[in-house]
């Protein structure tokens, strides 16, 4: 049986963080505000695997008000979400993801990105996909205030 899940989420951006998405550091003036490295993209990613699970979202499993997730690696967030769906005897079939920024360009970080999260998935790379588009400038993520990512995972017992 295949199950799929929906994820999205948005992160503010500030001066003096660092941007990290899918597990990749992006040189930005900005980074995103958040209680842990507020990887919005891989955020997005975790909520989509747990909801193909019905096992809640990303604020059940890593609250942001236990200080034992303060500036957590989400990546590392991601391989425990994994590891929970392997011990139900379930595998990811395939991700996609889609970044929604206006700044930076993203192009030349893609290729890493799905690396790193093909890695944390335990899949090959071909089973991830990784875009990024603009807002044309439109609503808070297209004045550039944030960063927005939605996600869509498959998996399978």
């Amino acid at each position: 049986m295949v199950r799929t899940g929906l994820g999205y989420d948005v992160h503010r951006l500030v001066m003096g963080r660092k941007l990290i998405l899918c597990g990749v550091e992006v040189p930005h003036l900005l980074g995103l505000l958040g209680h842990s490295d507020a990887d919005v993209a891989t955020h997005a990613l975790i909520d989509a695997l747990l909801g193909a699970m019905a096992m809640g979202d990303i604020g059940k499993l890593f609250p942001d008000t236990d200080e034992k997730w303060k500036d957590a690696n989400s990546v590392d967030l991601l391989k425990d979400v994994v590891s929970r769906l392997h011990r139900t005897g379930h595998g990811v079939v395939n991700v996609d993801v889609t970044i929604m920024c206006e700044a930076p360009k993203l192009a030349d970080y893609i290729d890493a990105m799905r690396e790193k999260l093909a890695a944390a998935l335990v899949v090959d790379k071909k089973f991830v996909s990784v875009k990024a588009t603009t807002m044309e400038r439109l609503g808070a993520v297209g004045r550039g205030e944030g960063i927005a990512a939605m996600a869509i995972a498959s998996v399978r017992n």
